[in-house]
């Protein structure tokens, strides 16, 4: 079976369904989505991993394990989402140390969380793309995924966090600058509120894309 690359596109909110997560991501080579429901704290973890400039101050649970792999020389390779058995995904953790190569089983929301702390590729398979890809709004005047089809995705029973508070947090970044919601951003994460610089990150995207 053939391997397709993968990028991020980013992580949407439903404003529907209980403030749910799902992460998006691109075929490189094409125009299909993958979306997978992800958790809030495994949200908040990518959310920050994707925005560079910003270090917690104190390590998350996927910077530690980070920290521990390149004490012992771990290095992760890639990571492939390899099966997909009733609308949840299955993934592995190519890992390599002393020239020898090891396959670890993870979520899928953690090995992403990891493959972007290693700078590492990911991908799944061409017959996993057919089945669960699905095409989102393209229109590149419109920089937000296309929300009745998150909306869908995101009815999955696994939700997490409240729709009024999301709504809420939505609207009051609304009216932030671009500087503005980087200082908030900042600030989130110098407290710890992950959660809360997740969705400012959310708002900076959707303005910068």
């Amino acid at each position: 079976m053939s391997l397709v690359k993968l990028s991020i596109k980013g992580i949407s909110y439903s404003q529907t369904q209980n403030g749910a997560y799902a992460l998006i991501l691109n075929e490189v080579d094409g125009d299909r989505k993958l979306p997978i429901v992800i958790g809030a704290f495994e949200a908040q973890s990518i959310a920050i991993a994707l925005e560079k400039e910003i270090k917690p101050p104190r390590p998350l649970t996927h910077d530690l394990f980070k920290n521990f792999a390149d004490r012992f020389d771990i290095v992760v390779k890639q990571v492939i989402i390899h099966k997909l058995v009733d609308g949840v995904f299955y993934s592995s953790i190519i890992c390599e140390r002393d020239k020898i190569e090891e396959i670890i089983d993870a979520r899928t929301s953690d090995a992403i969380a990891l493959a972007l702390r290693f700078n590492s590729p990911i991908f799944t398979y061409k017959n996993i793309l057919d089945k669960a890809g699905i095409y989102l709004n393209s229109n590149p005047a419109d920089t937000t995924t296309d929300s009745e089809d998150i909306d869908d995705i995101l009815s999955n029973p696994e939700t997490f966090g409240h729709e009024n508070e999301s709504n809420l947090s939505a609207r009051t970044y609304a009216t932030h600058s671009v500087q503005e919601l980087h200082d908030l951003l900042i600030e989130a994460v110098e407290n710890e509120d992950y959660e809360k610089a997740a969705k400012i990150r959310d708002e900076i995207s959707k303005r910068e894309s």
